[in-house]
Order: structure tokens, then sequence, then C-alpha cells
């Protein structure tokens, strides 16, 4: 896809506005070097105290428990994650270790947000796509994969080259490009809240 659609209105690095969020994948299986070179670079992301409460939690499609993963996606995801190279689930851990005794810790998912975005981008970086979805079976997902309640269930994230628009349902092709973001006026004010 082009990133003609997609023009800053200041100079950045094109990474940040060439990496989209793709749906249609080709299959093709990602070497664990790969994608432990995307972990590696979410390991480097920014935290609140540097508590890195993140987690990952991933299958790759050859797995045998690949279908396991696939069915904790809502119906509308599987269809297309379905050919993703990899399923990866974030989690973050929501108290942080004190002298005193665990914490809350608050900016958490904050933290693993920050976390994904290095993913996602050093992916881009390497020729890879990446979706994150919130559509899941958490309950599910929890039970099943025995994650311990202190940890919050963020978003699983697909990850696989990126294919032809032809490979999905023709109701999810029109959706398949990069999309537009706000104005910075609608999103940056100086010296007060300014918005709606």
């Amino acid at each position: 896809m082009s990133a003609a659609v997609r023009e800053p209105q200041h100079e950045i690095e094109p990474l940040f506005h060439t990496r989209w969020s793709a749906r249609a994948f080709t299959g093709e299986a990602i070497a664990d070097a790969t994608l432990y070179t995307l972990f590696e670079a979410a390991r480097w992301a920014p935290s609140g105290g540097n508590g890195q409460p993140w987690r990952f939690v991933y299958i790759k499609r050859d797995h045998v428990d690949w279908p396991l993963f696939l069915g904790f996606l809502n119906e509308r995801n599987r269809i297309w994650a379905s050919r993703a190279a990899a399923l990866v689930l974030l989690v973050s851990r929501q108290e942080r270790e004190t002298p005193e005794g665990p914490k809350p810790a608050r900016s958490h998912s904050f933290d693993a947000g920050a976390a994904w975005s290095n993913f996602a981008h050093q992916a881009h970086l390497l020729g890879w796509g990446t979706r994150a979805m919130g559509g899941f079976d958490l309950a599910r997902t929890r039970t099943a994969l025995q994650i311990p309640e202190v940890y919050a269930l963020e978003v699983f994230i697909a990850v696989g080259r990126v294919g032809d628009v032809e490979m999905l349902p023709e109701d999810l092709r029109a959706l398949e490009k990069p999309n537009g973001r706000l104005p910075l006026d609608a999103i940056v004010s100086e010296g007060r809240f300014a918005f709606t």
C-alpha cells in the first residue's frame, strides 16, 4: 500500500506513517529469529519505574495449539487471522513490587501499549504486517492459558506477510488500506483542555 494517503503535517520518519494494520496475510511462516527480533524491540519500550509489566504468549501457525489460539478470537477476526504466521497475546501485570509489598501499577496498560508500538514498528521495518485485536474471549483465554488475575489481557496481535486484498472476504476488502489520522489541532492544545 502506498503511504500517499497518509501525509504527515510535520516532517517525521516514514516508519510512523507508512506502518498500518493489515488483515490480508499470505500464510507464510515466520522464523523464530524474526519473531524474537520483534519481542526484543518490545523489550526496550519505556515503562513507569522501569516496571516492564508486559508479557507475551505466542503461537505459530504450524504449532499443534494453533486452532486453540485461533478459537479465542471472535468469528470476524478468525476469518482473516487464520492466515497469519503467528498470534501473540499481550498481557500486562497490574501490580508492581515495592519494598512495602505489591502496589497497583497505574500505567500497566499504557506501558504495554509502548511495547506493542515497538513490536509493530520493528515488524514493519522487517517487512511484516501486524494487527492488534481486542475482539477475543477474555474469560476463555485466561482460563485456557492459566493466566493469573493479576494480569490484564490487553490484545491479540496477528503477525504475517501482507498479502493481496483478494484473499479477504468481499466485505473486508474495502477496509484493507491505510487509514487517516485526526489533524494535530484535534488532539493537541496548549495550556488548557480544549476538546469536546
